[in-house]
């Protein structure tokens, strides 16, 4: 069987070693006679495997001992109202809008409660930079401050000497406000200092596992504050009480997420694996900035995201064009978001270099055929 070149933005390709294990344990896990998703998540094989998952992710992220981690359910689009259904506590939220995702966030949460805009870069539709930490006027009062730390469709990511700036100046205008941020298309593709937030979450299709699982990791002290007539279920304090098995847990999905977890860990770690990200990005955002304007990103270079990189080529009907013939070439999930078009290559982890240098020499020949 050959396997496309696949830069889908999620759910996303996985590790070919990691479905490979997935199919040898399908039928038989362990020599228990049974799927690993066949079996109770109260027994001793799946504990074994949920909490297996959560410590070679804390080994990964560096998690501190006073942070849970939570495997929930519903996407990171839930995590929108579930964030200020438990952080609020009848205060008001500070958002940061870069992009899509973020937008969303706010709008969600002002149907919970209080939340204030802090910035948008949004112009005219468009997403294309981040603000500068010091231009922000942060509410010293506010329950927390929300940003995406990559916005998937516009491709505008907060790298880490941004998230050093903000956390700083956070810090120093509103001590106390712990951070939040949706991480959903960047997790585990380089080290992070989980210390700098209160919260982080990301639905899992991207570089975790398969769709259906959602990861949270929140710090102590921000448990036990969900407002009044918050269902049992969404209440954060509840799930850490109950190991993230208050009911089913996406059991499967969480089984793949600790393969990928220890894959990771066998390819060196999150330092290991974000060389070699950058690389991938470096190589495809210069040959777009190297076509002659044929094609082009709108992104702020400072903010470009190593992940997500969406470009445009001179005419929509090229990138039309641009789509069936990736397709033909054996190349999948290169349209754009339905809500932008153009293009977009989704660089996760699991995605190899060889994917990336098969698709340089597929836009050079496709710009040679039709500049």
């Amino acid at each position: 069987m050959t396997r496309a070149w696949n830069f889908s933005a999620g759910p996303a390709t996985l590790p070919v070693e990691v479905l490979q294990q997935a199919r040898e344990e399908l039928l038989d896990w362990r020599g228990i006679g049974a799927s690993i998703m066949e079996v109770s998540h109260r027994g001793k094989a799946f504990s074994g495997v949920i909490a297996a998952a959560e410590a070679d992710l804390r080994d990964l992220l560096a998690i501190p001992e006073n942070y849970r981690v939570l495997f929930l359910q519903g996407g990171q689009t839930l995590q929108f109202a579930q964030v200020p259904m438990n952080l609020l506590a009848g205060r008001s939220a500070d958002y940061l809008i870069t992009g899509t995702w973020s937008q969303k966030a706010y709008k969600e949460a002002a149907k919970v409660g209080k939340a204030r805009l802090v910035a948008s870069t949004e112009d005219n539709g468009h997403f294309t930079r981040l603000p500068e930490p010091g231009e922000l006027r942060f509410d010293r009062d506010a329950a927390y401050f929300h940003l995406c730390t990559n916005e998937t469709i516009h491709g505008v990511e907060a790298h880490e000497d941004y998230e050093a700036r903000l956390f700083d100046a956070l810090s120093a205008a509103a001590p106390g406000v712990p951070l939040v941020s949706d991480m959903s298309s960047h997790i585990l593709s380089r080290p992070l200092a989980v210390r700098r937030y209160g919260l982080i979450s990301a639905g899992a299709q991207k570089n975790i596992g398969p769709s259906g699982l959602t990861l949270v990791i929140v710090r102590d002290d921000l448990l036990g504050r969900a407002a009044a007539g918050t269902p049992t279920i969404l209440d954060y304090r509840n799930q850490a009480d109950n190991d993230s098995m208050l009911n089913t847990p996406s059991t499967f999905a969480i089984y793949v997420a600790g393969l990928v977890f220890k894959w990771l860990k066998a390819r060196g770690g999150l330092a290991a694996v974000a060389a070699v990200n950058r690389e991938k990005a470096r190589r495809l955002y210069a040959a777009i900035d190297g076509s002659g304007g044929f094609y082009r990103s709108e992104v702020d270079v400072a903010c470009r995201s190593i992940m997500n990189v969406p470009f445009r080529l001179p005419v929509p009907e090229l990138e039309a064009r641009f789509v069936q013939a990736s397709e033909a070439a054996g190349f999948i999930g290169l349209k754009g978001h339905k809500s932008v078009g153009g293009i977009r290559a989704s660089l996760y982890n699991a995605v190899p270099l060889e994917a990336v240098e098969a698709l340089l020499r597929f836009m050079d020949e496709f710009r040679a055929a039709n500049a």
